[in-house]
């Protein structure tokens, strides 16, 4: 069955659906599927595979969010706390209701964010390819977005009052300040010595060395003759800050062992993260009433397609929450998420599986390849 599994990743490959592909999966005992399709490198002989280093952007949300949850188990953080307590610059931060003209109008908000919703993306901060208000904000004020790793991007505004709606945004972002402050050591450091290291990723960092360098996936674009080409789009290697919400490089299998640890409990192969408590509570929905959006219009289509999941998913700590089984497929109650360059990864407590499939390309959530990523799932549930 494992040919069908790797048919799904070179077929898409060769019709043009991807640029290149690594699929990669596990049960509590280990590995259980290992596959590749595609060239590092459009139009070069390299191939992908499991050890080629990726940009895996907002699945690094999942890890700040562990350490974030390292420090509330260890009482240096609390959850209930507001953010200004340990970041006093959030209570500078307003809401954006508008603009007269080119002038954004901004009022206080009507409340305190708390740590919590930092976590759970219920501040009201958002980001700018799934908000035009805010992809105009930084277009009138001449404020780069995220990618361009400077402190500026932590002036922008919220664009609905904290707790009255759930937006995806920069909220981990700010979330690894706020872990900078409780843990008194910077954010990469404090995910070395917590997380990456004891897991062994060793190949998983804010910053990549020469040989990641040497090893890593370039991110492509498709041009009008629909080929893939690689771009020079990158992540700043001498940022200002790094971003608890998308700064990490990884390799498939350096993530898998992270993500065996959410399917352990928190404990892989001996070694604990994390308490079972804790990965119950983030495999548990977070956000009351409120539900991830079931549509999520692009405001910049060279960054994203439309993400429209439909309704019934709900958010816990950092994972996006299945509220009932999908057939053939993951069961209510895994938890998943997703890199902007289109890496996704989903862990199934139920079934006991855990899987992830790797491009570098954008737009993210474009249909074909999340179709791929829907037909590797169901090859690799078949096979079991």
């Amino acid at each position: 069955m494992t040919s069908s599994i790797y048919q799904v990743l070179q077929c898409a490959v060769e019709s043009g659906a991807v640029p290149n592909v690594v699929g990669i999966a596990a049960d509590r005992n280990g590995v259980i599927y290992e596959g590749a399709a595609g060239p590092r490198e459009a139009g070069g002989s390299d191939p992908v595979g499991p050890d080629s280093s990726f940009r895996i952007m907002s699945m690094t949300k999942m890890v700040a969010t562990v350490a974030a949850l390292q420090l509330v188990e260890r009482g240096s953080l609390e959850l209930d706390a507001p953010i200004d307590h340990y970041r006093p610059e959030w209570a500078d931060l307003q809401v954006l209701e508008g603009f007269d003209g080119d002038t954004p109008k901004l009022r206080p908000a009507a409340s305190r964010a708390t740590v919590k919703q930092l976590i759970t993306h219920t501040t009201g901060l958002g980001y700018w390819f799934w908000n035009a208000d805010l992809l105009r904000w930084e277009q009138v004020t001449g404020t780069p977005n995220v990618l361009s790793g400077a402190n500026v991007i932590f002036t922008a505004p919220l664009t609905a009052d904290p707790g009255t709606t759930f937006q995806y945004g920069t909220n981990i972002d700010w979330l690894g300040r706020v872990i900078e402050t409780a843990s008194g050591t910077s954010l990469d450091v404090f995910v070395k010595e917590n997380i990456t290291a004891p897991l062994e990723m060793d190949d998983t960092a804010f910053l990549m060395s020469p040989q990641q360098r040497a090893n890593s996936v370039p991110v492509h674009l498709k041009g009008e003759d629909g080929s893939w080409a690689p771009s020079e789009i990158d992540l700043n290697q001498n940022p200002e800050y790094f971003a608890g919400g998308h700064g990490l490089h990884s390799t498939p299998r350096d993530y898998l062992q992270f993500q065996r640890m959410l399917l352990g409990d928190g404990t892989v192969e001996g070694t604990q993260i994390l308490r079972p408590e804790t990965v119950d509570a983030a495999f548990t929905s977070q956000i009351g009433d409120l539900e991830f959006p079931p549509a999520l219009p692009t405001a910049d289509p060279t960054a994203t397609c439309d993400f429209n999941l439909g309704p019934g998913f709900k958010w816990g700590y950092g994972l996006l929450l299945t509220t009932r089984d999908i057939p053939g497929m993951r069961r209510a109650g895994s938890g998943a998420w997703a890199g902007l360059c289109n890496t996704h990864f989903w862990v199934d407590r139920t079934t006991g599986i855990t899987g992830a499939i790797y491009s570098q390309f954008l737009p993210f959530a474009a249909p074909e390849s999340l179709d791929m990523y829907a037909d590797f799932e169901k090859a690799l549930y078949a096979s079991r």
